[in-house]
This record gives structure tokens, sequence and C-alpha cells, in this order.
């Protein structure tokens, strides 16, 4: 039964990554695209250039952000809904799960509705004279983390509650009980329990806000740069396939050992709570 799914991994996520890590150890020729040999100059050329450095840790530090903030946002309503008996429980989970329905691209373009200075923000803002002037709200790294959690929240809502709505709600009553605060409860109780949710829903965010694309191209403007524009650029701008190829396989790798290193924090944490 594994069969089919493993050919369909081999075949559309495997091979491809074959191709783009041998690109990666092309020769870019200027005025073509690249000359098959095998070299390490791109990464040499990643590893001592200080501005891909910047690039790398920025994009490092917004997913880092985003993904917490994303955590905080999404636990109490990830917990509502799982403790919830409402009838209109299917409505708020749809709720939920409608954002993803609408591409990231319309997202981007609503938040820039919203965050524009003459947007629906600033206007309210002035309208109230709360505000004297615009705030320059758009084309920052604020405007780029609050479209990307918008986006990635939803997922660790879904991720959460589907492992909350499995912890028994009398293990919380009977420390509650037993003279436990709320607090203490969720500290001690709630969350060791919910971890492994935890450990899900952030790799999964995580991921995503490394590798997202549309949001910071259009909330940040060309003067703010994460790694998927910067390899966009690379390929299709510079026609520097090799280069672009290495920048790939770094993000990846980045994102790959940050993830485990996370999960195996999580997981040595979970395990000392139990």
């Amino acid at each position: 039964m594994l069969g089919p799914a493993t050919l369909f991994v081999l075949a559309f996520l495997l091979l491809p990554m074959l191709v783009v890590l041998r690109y990666s150890v092309n020769r870019y020729v200027p005025g073509g695209l690249m000359l098959q040999v095998f070299t390490l100059e791109n990464y040499a050329h990643f590893f001592q250039d200080h501005y891909f450095h910047k690039v790398l840790l920025t994009t490092v530090w917004v997913s880092v952000v985003c993904t917490i903030v994303s955590l905080v946002l999404a636990f109490p309503l990830a917990y509502f809904l799982a403790r919830t008996r409402s009838a209109a429980k299917s409505l708020l989970v749809m709720l939920v799960v409608f954002p993803l329905l609408v591409g990231n691209v319309v997202r981007a373009a609503g938040w820039m509705a919203l965050l524009d200075t003459k947007g629906v923000v600033n206007s309210t803002l002035e309208a109230l004279h709360i505000i004297k002037a615009p705030l320059n709200i758009m084309y920052t790294t604020g405007a780029v983390m609050i479209g990307i959690i918008s986006i990635v929240t939803p997922f660790m809502v879904l991720t959460l509650q589907s492992v909350l709505e499995g912890i028994n709600y009398s293990v919380e009553e009977a420390a509650l009980n037993l003279g436990a605060s709320p607090i203490r409860t969720f500290a001690k109780v709630t969350l060791p329990l919910a971890m492994p949710g935890v450990i899900a829903g952030t790799s999964l965010v995580f991921i995503l806000c490394m590798n997202a694309y549309a949001t910071p191209v259009l909330l940040g403007g060309p003067s703010f740069q994460m790694m998927a524009q910067t390899i966009y650029d690379q390929i299709s701008n510079t026609q520097n396939w090799p280069f672009g190829a290495a920048l790939a396989f770094v993000l990846m790798f980045v994102t790959v050992a940050l993830t485990v290193i996370a999960q195996m924090f999580l997981q040595r944490r979970y395990k000392s709570a139990e």
C-alpha cells in the first residue's frame, strides 16, 4: 500500500530535488545559462557574500517571530474549538478554514488595501483623530509579518485542535479540583498533553514561513528581501540558475536543520513534563 505514495514522492519531489542539486554545482555563464561542470563556487559565493547572509538571517528571524505569534494566537482559538459543544462548531471550523480557500496573492492584496497610507487603517485612525499623519505600515517588516501570520495561523489552529480534542477534559478538571489555578493547570497539564500538536504545528508553520514568497513581495516591497524572493531573482531576472539552485539548497538545509533542532527541544521538554 505504500508503493503508490512512495513512487509519487520519488517522481515529483526527490527527482526535481536531484535536478536542482545538479544545477547548483554547475557554473554560470554570463549571457548564457550554465556550463555543465562540477564546482562548489556557488556555495562559496553564498558564504563569502554578507548580503545573502543578511537575507537568510532576515528570513529566519521573520519565520521564528511569525511562528511564535501564530502559536500564541492559535492556541486559545484551537482550545475553544476543541472544547465547545455548540451546534455552530462546524460553522466555526469552516470560518477558520475559509481563508485557506483564498490565494495568498489575494489575501496580500487585501492587506495592502488595509495597511496602505490611504488604506482603511490609516483612514480610520485619522477620522478618530488618533493620528495626524498616516502611518508608514506598508513595505515594512511588520507588514510582512502581519500578512504571513494571517496565512499560517489557520494551519496552526487546525493542527492544535486535532490534538486538543483527544485530551480528556476530566484531567484538567481533576487538577482544578485539587487546587491548581487555571494558569497552573494550563502550564502543568494542558500544555504538556498538547505538546505533540505544538511540535507538529510549529514545524509546519515554520516551514511555510521560511518559504513565503508572494506575501513578502507584495507587502515588503523591493527593498525587503527574503530567501524565496532572492532565489526567484537569481533564476528569473539574473538567469543565474546555478547560484539560484545553490541558494535553494541552502534554504532547504537551514529550514530542515532548524526544524529538527526545534522538534528535539520541544520533545525533550515534553518528555521531561511527563
